[in-house]
This record gives C-alpha cells, structure tokens and sequence, in this order.
C-alpha cells in the first residue's frame, strides 16, 4: 500500500510538471538507472505512457509467461498489485504458500498444488483418488464434501481421522429405532449391516450374528414377523415357538391328538408350510418295498398315536393265521411252529412268493442237503425240535457201518458220533478220515502205515500219543543192535524224539545243545562215553571243575603254569579257559573287584601276588604302597598327615605327577602360588599362616566391632574357611 501510494504521487507530481519535467525525469533516470521496479530488461513504455506512470497502458506490452512464473487458471484474473505488493517485481515469492494462509495447519505439508490447482481451490480427483490408501471414497461419501467429514476446513482434522462408521455416525446409531440400536444392545461396527452406498435399505447377516440362518420364506418376512413389538433379544430359534398355532390347527392329520412331535422341520420347511413331506425312514420303520405306496390310515390305526408295532407279525399275524387256508406249497405256519419273525421268508415287495433261506438258521444247508426236501428233514412237522448235528438224523447210517464191506464198524471201533471227521455233506461214502484234526497228527512213515497196524484197540481212542507208547519194543531191543547204545542200561530218556523223528527209526541223531549243556569247541569232537561215565544217568555235572578237577589239581605239575591250589585260585574255569583249547588260559583281571588301569596292566602279576598268594590280595593302594608313602620328602606325607587314600592324588598312569585337590581352601586365594606360601613347614602341612600376607592393621580395621576377634592363622581359619 505504501508503494502505490507513492507512485500515484509521483504521477500527479510528474502531471503538473509537464512534458518538460517527464523529458527531464526520464533522462535523470536513463542517467542514473533509478527503476523503481528493480532489474527489467525491457524499456518503460511498454507499460507506462508519456501522460503520467498511472495509469498503465490498457494493454501493456508485458508477456509474464516469459517470466520464471507464468500465469495460469484464476492467477490471469488477478490484480498485479494482489501478488505485487512490492514494486520490486523479482521480489515475490512462487510457492503457494507465499500468497495463501495454510488453513489446514500443516497437516499435508506444504505444497498446496498436491491438492489444489490454479484453476480453483477445488480439491483435484487426483487428489481424492489418493484418498483411496487409508479411506476409499465408495458409494455416497464419493459425493459428500470435505467439510462434512472434516469440519471446518480452516481447523478441521484431516490426518488421523478415524476411519470407522461410528465416528462419523454416532447420533445415526443412538437414534436408530427400527429396530433400536441402542437397547438391543447392537456392535458399533456398521458396516456390518450397512453399505457406502446408502445409510438406509441395511442388510444384517442373520447367520453370523445369531446363528439362525434365514432360508425360504423367512428371507422375505420382515424382521417384526418374527421380532414382535421390537423385541430382538431372546427371540426363540425353534419352529413350534413361532407356529404353534398352526400346528394345533392341523386337521390332516390332527398333531395333538396323533402326538406328532413338535419338531417341525421333520415334515416341513422353509420354503412354504404346506404341503409337508413327512420321510418314514427318520422313524425306526423305514418303509421299503409295497409298504412306500400304502396310505398313512391303512397301518395307523392307532390315529399316530406311536402305539403301531414295528415286527411284521404285528399287522400281519391274520395273514400268518390264514396260512392254513392257503393250498399249494404254503406250509400251515401255525401248526408248523413256524417263527413269527415273517422276514426269514418274506420281503416288503410281496407277501407271497416267500423264500426260505436255510442259511439264516442255525443249520445252514450244503451239499446234498440242498435238494433235499423240507419234509423228508422236518418230521417234526417244523416244530424246532430237529437236531443239528449228524448223528441225530444219520444215527442209522452209523449203526449200519457193520453191513457195508471195506467200511469198518463204527459202534464196534467206537468211532465219534461226530460223523464232520469223515464225512461232508456232499456223499456219505468215499469218507476220508484227517488224522491231523486229531491230537496226533501223522508226519513222516506214520503217514503210510495202515491204521490198524496202530489202531489196536479198535479205535477206542485209547492209543498213547507218545513214542514209546508204541515203540517201547524198540527202546528195549537197542541192545541187539550194533553200533546203537544200549537205551535200558544207559538209562536213554524215553522221549524218543530228542533223538528219532517219524521219517526213519534208525539213524538217530542226539542234539546236545537242546540239553542244558550245549557243547562248543572241543568238546564237540569228544566221544559221548568219555563224559558220560555214569552212564548216561543224568549225574553228570555242567561246571568244568566237575570233569576238570583233576587238571586243576596238576597244574601245579605244569612248568610256567601257576599251582591253582596253592595260589588260591578260583574253581569257576570260564574265567581263564575256554573251550577250544585247555591251555592258553587268558585272565581278564576286568571281571575281578579290582580291574587293571595304566601301568598295572604291564606288571607281572608275582609283583603284586607275592609269593605266588592271589586269594585275599588288597586292593588299596596304600596295602602296596606303603614304602611309597613313607618315603616322601617333598611334602613328607606322614609328617605333614596326609590320608593314606592315595587315589586322592595319585593315579594308575604315574606314581609321580600327583595333583592335589585343595577342596576345602581355594588354591588361587589372593597372591598365593605355591604349597609353601602358606604351609611354611615343609614337614608338617597341618602348620599354615595367614599373617603373612594378611597385615595386622589391614584385619584390624576390617574387623572393628566383631566379637571374638583375634589376630592369628588359626582364629582367621576358623571363621574364613572357605
């Protein structure tokens, strides 16, 4: 304002002064460069005329697109003077915000162009579309403006504005009344239910938020058909509940007095009440064959009052009854005691024409016994009482065996009335008889031999089933055979088959390893009589002492052999000997109370077994080392009262290199290096001193105040020793 108020006085001073005074002004300032304007590089009157600086020219001579900022949008319509408050033209700022006040208050930074354009403070699509990151403008908020939701665009919040409904939509949500939000005590999440398209026409997800799906008519049905007087909470999911009047106004049939459950969705459905389908099989009566097509009434009788039975003698017992007045082939199922259970012959497709299938019965038929017919079996006029088993209908074939040659006798032979052993249903002759069925199954020359050649009892079924029961002859004629130990004398066991088998008598082979005493190494090649001297009683013993003794006794005969008895040694001779060979003993001393380690392995074994004693040798240390111990100097163990357990410090490997384990006082304590830094007796280890690191002045002043308190090497110990 300063500015335009001086140039128009320079104007009508320059009017008064004539063209005298403007040719002399305009010389002075081409004379002295005095452009009020600041550097332009273009003359004066293209926009100033000679009558006076203002007004301009109406149309000066002035591009400002050749400027550094053209002029563009509503920036063309705007007055020099708004933007040039400055008659310094160069002296003017190019960003927005040089000119317009920042009503948003930073919160977009800046640069206004990222929103605005010079054609209008009008927010730019581009702009809005952007507005898709954290909010997309969908449906009617694409067409509410910016102030509805920021309010008061000069104050108003645009970063961190809540995005959900609520926030924006709180007075719709308290005020809402069909239904009321509020009372039924409804989410504040909307979009739940709502769209941005439109607040109203809201669709609620019945499924998800009650667990009643709407399905059929109910998805038509307004929500007060169901909610009455607003009532949403507590409204019943049952069908009873909401048609109760329609099931008591039901005629065909009556459901209160047929006590037709009240579990609608049996018969009916959504979709429409009428007509309901009622599925027979969801009862305990499934309905199948001729009973699809008969009418309700024709079996409820009882008007559905559930009392029906469900055996098809049941509703069928005139028909079973009537059976007498049938002819043909219709058995009179009354005098023939035959089962009321109708289904072991008939089906649902037709009442007559019924199969009987024997198999059902406890006596299924097979064989021969399948073209048998009913009557030659059931004499018993089917009164269930025919027996199951063979022998009662072929008791006669039984008895008859002593008529028919090449058939042995069966009541003589005393053979089991369980005629299956033999015969099959197929023919009752060609019986074969399967021995291996039996408690003696018949392998190897059994196989061959005729039956009577065992049978001597006539198949009384009082043969052994042992091997000497048969063959006790045998047993006891071995001593008249060459070459076969005689079994009576050498008292043989009489199971036969540790030694035969049913292929051949003879050739018998005797496995010693099924005996408690298998035989290894050499004494697989020695002859039975060399052991067997009791013959073969059973009196043997299984310890190599009880045959080996003698050996044991001789060693002391052997040169380079220790003398087993004077030495002590154990009778137990698994632990140096072995089978394959007598001598070549080998002791593994591991298996002893004191196995060898380090250099005890490599010492003779008369080092520590002195005078060839090995019975009650020590097995501590100290037993043979006790010239070791008594010989030390450095420290002298017995003077300084060292344990005489010497595996404390010393080991196996090395009698010397012993560590001590200094377990009760900590060995790097303070500056101490060595043993004698503080055992200062080299003679008696018991002796130590504490005073000569620890000063007098230093644990006096330490211990002010500390009962007891005295300063020498035994009272430190015995309240520091750890």
């Amino acid at each position: 304002m300063y500015w335009t108020a001086l140039i128009e006085l320079l104007l009508l001073l320059l009017t008064f002064a004539g063209p005298a005074a403007v040719s002399a002004h305009a010389q002075k300032d081409r004379n002295t460069n005095r452009n009020p304007h600041g550097l332009l590089n273009m003359p004066c009157e293209n926009c100033h005329t000679n009558s006076g600086w203002k007004p301009i020219r109406g149309v000066p001579e002035f591009d400002h697109n050749r400027t550094s900022y053209a002029l563009r949008g509503m920036h063309q319509k705007v007055a020099c003077a708004q933007c040039h408050t400055n008659l310094v033209f160069t002296q003017i700022g190019t960003r927005c915000a040089d000119c317009h006040a920042d009503l948003h208050r930073g919160q977009f930074g800046a640069k206004c162009e990222e929103c605005h354009t010079v054609q209008g403070w009008q927010v730019r699509t581009q702009h809005l579309k952007d507005h898709m990151n954290r909010f997309p403008l969908l449906g009617a908020h694409a067409m509410v403006d910016c102030v509805d939701c920021h309010k008061n665009e000069a104050a108003g919040q645009f970063t961190g504005l809540s995005t959900a409904c609520y926030s924006c939509h709180t007075a719709d949500f308290q005020n809402a009344t069909g239904p009321n939000h509020k009372t039924l005590n409804f989410p504040v999440t909307c979009d739940a239910c709502h769209t941005a398209d439109t607040w109203f026409g809201a669709k609620f997800d019945h499924l998800k938020y009650t667990g009643y799906a709407l399905t059929g008519a109910h998805a038509t049905l307004d929500c007060t058909a169901c909610h009455i007087n607003g009532r949403f909470a507590g409204t019943p999911a049952d069908c009873y509940s909401c048609h109760v009047k329609d099931y008591n106004g039901t005629t065909s049939p009556n459901h209160v007095k047929a006590g037709i459950p009240t579990q609608c969705s049996t018969c009916h459905n959504t979709t429409a009440w009428i007509p309901a389908s009622f599925d027979h099989n969801l009862t305990s009566f499934p309905l199948t064959g001729a009973h699809v097509t008969v009418l309700c009434a024709t079996c409820h009788t009882d008007n559905y009052a559930g009392t029906l039975p469900t055996a098809c003698y049941g509703c069928h017992a005139k028909d079973f009854n009537n059976t007498a007045t049938i002819g043909g082939s219709v058995p009179n199922h009354v005098n023939g005691g035959f089962s009321q259970n109708c289904i072991l012959c008939h089906t649902t497709q037709t009442w007559l024409n019924a199969t009987f299938d024997h198999s059902l019965t406890a006596f299924p038929l097979t064989g021969a016994h399948l073209t048998v017919a009913c009557a030659t079996c059931h004499t018993d006029n089917y009164a269930g009482t025919l027996p199951t088993n063979c022998y009662g209908c072929h008791a006669k074939d039984f008895n008859n065996t002593a008529n028919i040659s090449g058939v042995p006798n069966h009541v003589n032979a005393g053979f089991s009335q369980t005629c299956t052993l033999c015969h099959t249903t197929t023919t009752w002759l060609n019986a074969t008889f399967n021995h291996n069925a039996t408690a003696f199954p018949l392998t190897g020359a059994h196989l061959t031999v005729a039956c009577a050649t065992c049978h001597t009892d006539n198949y009384a079924g009082t043969l052994p089933t042992t091997c000497y029961g048969c063959h006790a002859k045998d047993y006891s004629n071995t001593a008249t055979i060459a070459g076969v130990p005689n079994h009576v004398t050498a008292n043989f066991p009489q199971d036969c088959t540790l030694c035969h088998s049913t292929s051949t008598w003879l050739n018998a082979t005797f496995n010693h390893n099924n005996t408690s005493f298998p035989l290894t190494g050499a004494h697989l090649t020695v002859a039975c009589a060399t052991c067997h001297t009791d013959n073969y009683a059973g009196t043997l013993p299984t310890t190599c002492y009880g045959c080996h003794t003698k050996d044991y006794n001789n060693t002391a005969t052997i040169a380079g052999v220790p003398n087993h008895v004077t030495a002590g040694y154990p009778t137990d001779c698994t632990m140096c000997h072995n089978t394959t060979s007598w001598l070549g003993a080998v002791f593994d001393h591991n298996k002893t109370p004191f196995p060898l380690t380090g250099a005890h392995v490599t010492v003779p074994c008369a080092s520590c077994h002195i005078g060839g004693v090995y019975a009650g040798t020590p097995t501590d240390c100290y037993s043979c080392h006790k010239a070791d111990y008594a010989g030390t100097t450095n420290p002298n163990h017995a003077a300084a009262g060292f344990p005489t357990t010497c595996a404390t410090c010393h080991t196996t490997t090395s009698w010397l290199g012993a560590t001590f384990n200094h377990t009760w006082f900590p060995m790097n304590h303070g500056t101490a290096k060595t043993c004698s830094d503080c055992h200062t007796n080299p003679s008696n280890y018991a002796v130590f001193t504490c005073t000569t690191c620890h000063t007098k002045s230093q644990t006096d002043s330490n211990h002010q105040g500390v009962s007891g308190y005295v300063y020498n090497s035994v009272n430190c110990y015995s309240c520091h020793k750890n």
